[in-house]
């Protein structure tokens, strides 16, 4: 006995087989979609058991259970898209204050017997200053991309 038994209503239907037909969307929000089409046990859906429609998707049993869960207990949206990242996988090396002084420091006049700053010499006197432990030239050439000032 399924635990989490899909019924769409009328709107939900329409929806979803207007988002598979045009085809426009990720591909794991439109697998989702059929996924919740074929699943589906209201009054004149298809009912498909979670390994006919695996076999029929070319995908595994468990994505259809875990598509069914979120729809029963979230709705259509979660059930559709991917769940948001609770933090972000990797952590800025540089913060706000960091990204300040990185922008003071190349607005500045560079070293004595340089014309200008060079991203390693940036990179390198960050470090010296003890603004952060580490961090590449490719960092603070990305950093100093986002912003709009001019380094003169």
């Amino acid at each position: 006995m399924k635990k989490y038994i899909v019924t769409l209503t009328e709107d939900e239907r329409q929806s979803l087989s207007s988002l598979v037909s045009s085809g426009k969307a990720a591909a794991k929000r439109l697998t989702h979609a059929r996924i919740l089409r074929k699943a589906d046990a209201a009054d004149g859906g298809p009912a498909w058991r979670d390994a006919d429609i695996a076999l029929a998707l070319d995908i595994d049993a468990r994505t259809v259970e875990r598509v069914r869960e979120r729809f029963v207990e979230q709705g259509l949206a979660a059930a559709l898209d991917r769940k948001p990242q609770a933090r972000p996988s990797r952590l800025p090396v540089l913060d706000g204050d960091a990204e300040a002084r990185l922008i003071v420091l190349a607005c500045s006049r560079p070293p004595e017997g340089r014309a200008r700053w060079t991203l390693r010499m940036l990179a390198d006197r960050l470090v010296e200053l003890e603004v952060v432990e580490a961090v590449s030239h490719e960092t603070a050439r990305q950093t100093l991309e986002k912003t709009s000032r001019s380094r003169t």
